[in-house]
């Protein structure tokens, strides 16, 4: 094999966990890469459990992540660079001769009310250390990469930004749940904590007969409590319903049937559902926080604010802009194809070309 041929490998320890939006980077990511990476320069290679070998095809390189490797990571030195996916991660090549591509997804923790100064600047050294160790720095938003800039010591290292991508076909056959709405509906998804904010959508359910579904693991019990409280203050109870985790086409069977997409989130890296939702030519209604202007243009509504009565004054404008056609929901689409994994794989390899 060629001398100058680089050999990257991706750490693609979270795919254990389905399910969640690192097990959906890494896959939808690395099989892009796989598919427009051209050309005998780069070779690609995956950092994952024994159980996952093969997960993208049997002609690539594989190394089987252990729990041990936390403290010794395997023999790497067949490998050009190490591309750590996530800011979190446990797998790092702190003492090896090796480049490093480093990914951010968010800093989301220091906007956390209930964490304290301490634990908050202890996160953050963690990842300081990793930057100063980094030879390349990934945002996957504008936003993520003015957060990495006001918290952190990035120095004259250069910050690539590169959106995640969304390759959904809104064609695709999908699955009748296990969760029927009765009725016309409104649908979220998410992980149910408080960040995600889901307690403020019952009020949208207010003057008339939709309903809320909500899907997502249920994370904090004590806040899906408080969701159900706001959904009784309001009346609506009976028509909020939580479904749990679901399955790909379970998703796709959601987005093509609901009435419109919710997403008030509080933090947010990126936002891969709101363009997951346009894909399926869905009205998005959006929190105007964080990184989801970046991603929902002006093809989203916004909530300024969270009270119930401004959200409704949103919610019910949005909607009669579209019923009336003043709304053209094509723009939704065309928002949507923005962001493709490929387009992301393609700005990845070319971060993998450029480090010398």
């Amino acid at each position: 094999m060629s001398s100058q041929i680089k050999k990257i490998i991706i750490d693609c320890e979270r795919m254990k966990y389905p399910n969640t939006g690192l097990y959906d980077y890494c896959k939808n990511l690395c099989k892009a890469m796989i598919e427009v990476n051209e050309g005998d320069s780069l070779k690609l290679g995956f950092y994952v459990r024994k159980k996952e070998e093969g997960i993208f095809n049997d002609q690539q390189l594989y190394i089987h992540q252990h729990s041990l490797h936390k403290f010794i990571l395997p023999s790497i030195s067949a490998f050009n660079i190490w591309h750590a996916t996530y800011q979190g991660t446990m797998y790092f090549p702190f003492n090896r001769k090796i480049k490093v591509v480093l990914t951010i997804h968010d800093l989301n923790f220091m906007y956390e009310k209930n964490r304290s100064e301490s634990k908050k600047k202890k996160e953050l050294n963690k990842i300081q250390k990793k930057i100063n160790r980094a030879d390349s720095i990934v945002a996957i938003s504008n936003y993520v990469k003015n957060d990495i800039i006001r918290f952190l010591d990035v120095s004259n290292k250069h910050i690539e930004v590169i959106y995640n991508g969304c390759n959904i076909d809104s064609t695709e056959e999908s699955c009748i749940p296990k969760e029927v709405p009765k009725l016309a509906f409104l649908f979220t998804i998410g992980t149910v904590i408080d960040k995600k904010n889901f307690h403020v959508l019952p009020a949208l359910l207010v003057g008339n007969e939709l309903e809320l579904f909500i899907s997502g693991t249920i994370q904090s019990e004590e806040y899906k409590n408080r969701i159900i409280q706001e959904a009784i203050k309001h009346h609506v109870e009976s028509r909020v319903k939580f479904t749990g985790p679901i399955s790909e086409k379970e998703k796709y069977w959601y987005y093509q049937n609901c009435k419109a997409f919710v997403f008030p989130s509080l933090m947010e890296g990126f936002g891969l559902p709101v363009i997951e939702a346009m894909a399926f030519k869905k009205p998005v209604f959006l929190s105007s926080l964080t990184s989801l202007p970046e991603i929902g243009g002006d093809a989203a509504f916004y909530f300024d604010d969270f009270s119930a009565q401004s959200m409704q004054h949103v919610f019910n404008n949005g909607l009669h802009a579209i019923d009336s056609g003043e709304f053209n929901i094509e723009r939704l689409y065309e928002r949507s194809k923005m962001f493709n994994w490929k387009t992301s794989a393609k700005k990845y390899l070319e971060v993998y070309s450029n480090l010398q």
